[in-house]
């Protein structure tokens, strides 16, 4: 790993200022355990060579790398490259920690994972992870979420798992997220909670980027084979930001590598069409960690909206709030309509159909590739579109 990922967070789990972990009494005992576990097996060959032997025997690693040439040509200006992440098994970057985490949970003793699911892709890779190791398997999804990415809930009960339905608030990724942590307190002792982002207590946010970092090392290798050296953009869309955290981890500490994380920005900026917390937030904490969030006039997390499920989130992984900060990442935002209009483009010049959440990053590039000719763009295809297509073509038809 490079040296930024070797010194960040610190031992308390803080970049920076954000992070940390507020837990209440009850956790405290289990996320220690979990934190000494988490830094004993990263050190461990046998754990160590057990999760290389799943990456390429079980989820297919390493992704490839592709040349977007029609759609680079229909841009106008910098080529675009996608890392391949929808190739992974179970069609996004999430099997990537959610393998690594069962690992980590067997090697601790326990039965049962449990969790929360926004677009149903963290959901599916849970549930697949706890079928691979043989345990049981509770998911926590909003009811707005169940209903627009129903082909993810039926394969997550054809794996095995519980689809707990959430009907509380805004059901969607936050309330899934208050949910599955209430079940979890009251089974730490044989469950582990497999969070499915850079988000929530430490040591969640330094865990889930350095089990995702392989796809930035992967990327960095390939690219060099490809182009005969380094991408001049890095792009990848942040709801929490684990895809945008794998792909950053290989470039970080090249400062001729400019990053960029791609917020969705709804249907407008006004407050509760977007789930841009970059953007328009201010620090506070959820779901005990310090971070930016995007507040109400009563200062408690504000409604979000996003045409993608998985990007659906008030707050953001600590690490990336700490990256706008030091001013290491460019965050930006990519609507709900260049959104769309980027599945559509993707799908019809290049033969692939990317998830919504993906989609932001390609919406960006699309926009900015007439700005940077000469230049080359490398953005994270985190996941695959088979989940949306149902919404998409009930809602918004084909696109002609």
């Amino acid at each position: 790993m490079t040296s930024y990922l070797n010194f960040t967070p610190d031992s308390e789990g803080f970049f920076g200022e954000y992070g940390g972990a507020m837990l209440p009494p009850p956790l405290i005992p289990h996320f220690k355990e979990l934190t000494e576990a988490y830094e004993k097996v990263s050190r461990s060959p046998e754990f160590l060579d057990e999760l290389k032997y799943i990456r390429k025997h079980f989820q297919g690693r390493p992704t490839p790398i592709s040349h977007f040439r029609r759609l680079s040509e229909e841009a106008g200006g910098a080529q675009i490259y996608g890392k391949r992440e929808d190739l992974n098994h179970t069609g996004a970057h999430k099997l990537n920690h959610c393998m690594a985490e069962a690992l980590l949970a067997k090697h601790m003793g326990k039965t049962k994972l449990i969790a929360e699911t926004g677009a149903g892709q963290h959901g599916v890779a849970l549930a697949t992870a706890a079928a691979y190791f043989g345990m049981e398997c509770e998911i926590h999804m909003g009811e707005v979420d169940i209903k627009k990415e129903h082909p993810n809930v039926v394969r997550m009960k054809l794996l095995g798992a519980t689809v707990v339905p959430v009907g509380e608030g805004a059901k969607t990724l936050k309330e899934a997220v208050d949910s599955a942590f209430g079940s979890y307190i009251g089974q730490a002792d044989t469950a582990m909670f497999g969070i499915g982002s850079v988000v929530g207590p430490h040591p969640f946010p330094k865990m889930v980027r350095n089990f995702q970092a392989v796809v930035g090392e992967e990327a960095r290798e390939q690219f060099e084979e490809m182009t005969g050296g380094k991408p001049d953009m890095v792009a990848a869309c942040v709801g929490g930001g684990s895809n945008a955290m794998g792909l950053f981890a290989g470039f970080i500490d090249d400062e001729d590598v400019a990053l960029y994380g791609v917020e969705p920005l709804g249907t407008s900026s006004n407050l509760g069409d977007h789930a841009a917390t970059i953007t328009f937030g201010e620090d506070g904490d959820i779901h005990a960690f310090r971070t930016l969030v995007l507040k109400d006039a009563e200062g408690n997390p504000a409604p979000v909206n996003t045409i993608a499920s998985g990007l659906d989130y008030p707050g953001v992984g600590p690490e990336h709030a700490h990256l706008h900060k030091t001013g290491r990442v460019t965050y930006t935002s990519a609507s709900d309509k260049e959104a769309l209009k980027a599945f559509y483009e993707l799908s019809r010049l290049e033969g692939i159909i990317p998830a919504l959440e993906s989609a932001h990053a390609v919406a960006w590039a699309m926009r900015e590739a007439k700005n940077h000719p000469g230049k080359n763009i490398l953005l994270n295809l985190s996941g695959r579109g088979d989940k949306d297509l149902d919404y998409v073509v009930d809602t918004y038809g084909f696109g002609e």
